[in-house]
């Protein structure tokens, strides 16, 4: 398994810890040390919907004015390639499947099977 995001985020702190208190092992990989690339993204967009994977609350997305662009699905690809601090945190590839954002409750029943 292996969760996406940046170590600073709330939202894959809580994760982490869900994981580390489960003894459930995964590998982290930290957005600001390795770029997620146009591969992932488009296996990711496969299996979860843009809406999903794109943050548009966030202060990345603020900071650029993406909201003046008004960006169609392609367009926000493009960012999500371009800038991965606008990717939605954390993202789980697990089961071949991909999980966003953290919901404890899910995670109890997805992986406390």
């Amino acid at each position: 398994m292996k969760l996406y995001g940046i170590k600073t985020c709330g939202s894959v702190r809580k994760a982490i810890k869900f994981f580390k208190d489960n003894e459930i092992e995964f590998e982290l990989v930290d957005f600001k040390k390795t770029t997620v690339g146009e591969t992932e993204i488009t296996r990711w967009l496969k299996k979860a919907p843009i809406e999903k994977l794109f943050n548009n609350r966030g202060t990345k997305y603020r900071t650029l004015k993406l909201k003046e662009l008004n960006l169609d699905d392609d367009g926000k690809k493009e960012w999500l390639i371009k800038e991965n601090m606008l990717i939605k945190r954390p993202v789980i590839e697990y089961d071949d499947e991909i999980i966003v954002a953290f919901d404890e409750e899910f995670y109890k029943a997805t992986f406390l099977r």
